[in-house]
């Protein structure tokens, strides 16, 4: 079964904290985003282990491979604004359709282990992209094609509130997705 698109605008996560996972934009520094992204990344590994990785809880919700999957492209797909914004003056970023991506790319079929791999090499090479910033960098700006604006710095931190979001979806509490949810949704 197909996923709800979320359309929601998520940048407000940049100005105040998430009331669902408790990220706070406050709480990063420009030098702390590629620890926390590298972190971040170090943690999908016990996720994408478990039995119930392929398994929706509800009609709505991805399941923990899905969304694993969706954080390695969000690495890739923000790895190549973060280019962009250093290398071109104001750049608008090409649009990204992420639930057109999850089921052309048909996420929830890959080899959980190649994505936890993939996933962790992607940051990684984020990671040190951000490392390599010089503070003037930081500053420099891009935008989507919706209007909304970013400093890498902002983008940055907008980019993280998805990672940690996303492990947060697929926390071990009952939550979507984690080993005590036994609902499987048929596609």
């Amino acid at each position: 079964m197909p996923i709800i698109a979320d359309t929601k605008n998520w940048t407000w996560v940049i100005e105040r904290p998430c009331p669902e996972c408790g990220f706070d934009a406050e709480n990063y520094a420009d030098a702390d985003i590629a620890t926390a992204i590298v972190e971040n990344a170090d943690s999908w590994p016990a996720v994408l282990a478990r039995r119930s990785v392929r398994l929706r809880p509800n009609d709505s919700t991805w399941s923990p491979l899905e969304y694993a999957a969706h954080v390695r492209d969000v690495l890739s797909v923000y790895r190549e604004r973060l280019r962009l914004m250093v290398d071109t003056v104001d750049p608008l970023y090409p649009n990204w359709d992420q639930d057109e991506t999850a089921v052309a790319e048909r996420y929830n079929d890959q080899d959980p282990a190649v994505v936890g791999a993939q996933l962790r090499a992607n940051a990684a090479d984020i990671a040190v992209a951000f490392d390599a910033l010089a503070p003037d960098e930081w500053l420099r700006v891009g935008r989507r094609s919706d209007g909304a604006s970013f400093t890498v710095s902002s983008m940055a931190k907008y980019m993280t509130h998805d990672l940690v979001h996303h492990r947060w979806d697929v926390r071990e509490t009952g939550a979507p997705g984690s080993e005590s949810s036994n609902v499987e949704v048929a596609e």
